[in-house]
């Protein structure tokens, strides 16, 4: 089992280095929330990679593609989709809208109103939309990938929190390495052009259902007891941190037990072991926890609140 996962994995990762330099930890990162049937909020500066890394991503795992560019005068039915008439059979049909693919692009998701953005919670959550009453399923390779910029607040409306916890992982896009970014330079001037994908030799994955076949693999591994009780007790800690004013729910042990596993598979286990839990744990818990105001401004930060909870929490042997 971990030796079809590993490898599947290890196929995205080295055809997407083919468009990619660098950011190989945010990449694993995305392929854990894929793997375990989650969604990501990715973060970072414009000019990153985050809409091209999504794009090269879909077309090697021969997945549908949409992308929808957020704005603030976007409507929900633009998202869903909504019935048109038809003059000549009288009756309404179905204009499906971008949510219906396998691997939705949502950039700068936090550039719409929370309206809008509530569209897709139904989506994230239930893998279904509600247009006029009815419902309508979607694909069972559903994911959200959405981008946001963490520099510019103005025109930006922050995601609501339950609409976060619906995210898998909270993944930061950093700037490359100096070397990274040299070779991106070098690659350009030696005509690549991200624009231009159908020129580069990307070979998709070879079966169709390899990721389901993973995820249900994944699926099938069992965590043993002691890591579950890690797992549960780095959740209760981010509750009783004094830097902390709303810990994370229950939901984010889910995600830190789902992620793992995914983790362990892509690494080519098929048991968890506390390293898992730890590696994976600042981008699972991130986005869940509020912060004390006057922890803030003394400087703390998720991921600094994470670490020292991290630290402070026995690993079982």
């Amino acid at each position: 089992m971990p030796e079809y996962v590993s490898s599947t994995i290890a196929h995205i990762q080295n055809e997407l280095r083919k468009i990619i330099v660098g950011q190989d930890e945010p990449i694993e990162q995305v392929l854990v929330a894929l793997l375990a049937e989650g969604h990501a909020l990715i973060e970072g500066v414009p000019g990153t990679a985050k809409t091209l890394t999504v794009k090269t991503l879909a077309r090697i795992i021969n997945a549908g593609f949409g992308r929808i560019q957020f704005t603030p005068d976007l409507m929900p039915s633009d998202i869903t989709g909504t019935n048109v008439f038809n003059v000549a059979t009288s009756t309404f049909n179905l204009r499906h809208g971008p949510v219906f693919t396998d691997i939705l692009l949502a950039d700068e998701i936090n550039r719409t109103p929370p309206k809008t953005q509530a569209a897709l919670l139904e989506a994230m959550e239930e893998r279904q939309v509600t247009i006029d009453g009815e419902r309508y399923p979607l694909s069972p390779l559903f994911s959200v990938l959405a981008t946001e910029n963490p520099i510019e607040y103005e025109g930006t409306y922050p995601l609501p929190e339950a609409q976060l916890d619906r995210f898998l992982l909270k993944i930061l896009l950093p700037y490359p390495a100096a070397a990274d970014e040299l070779q991106v330079v070098a690659r350009w001037d030696a005509g690549f052009n991200a624009r231009r994908l159908d020129r580069v030799d990307i070979q998709p994955l070879s079966e169709v259902d390899a990721i389901p076949r993973c995820r249900a693999e994944i699926q099938n591994m069992r965590v043993e007891p002691g890591v579950q009780r890690y797992i549960v007790d780095i959740v209760r800690r981010t509750r009783d941190h004094a830097a902390v004013h709303y810990g994370a729910s229950p939901r984010a042990a889910v995600a830190l037990l789902l992620c793992s596993k995914a983790f362990s598979a892509i690494r080519g286990r098929d048991f968890s072991t506390p390293d898992d839990v730890r590696d994976i744990a600042r981008p699972v818990l991130r986005h869940r926890l509020t912060l004390r105001a006057e922890a803030e401004l003394d400087g703390a930060t998720p991921d600094s609140v994470i670490t020292d909870i991290l630290q402070s929490a026995e690993v079982p042997r």
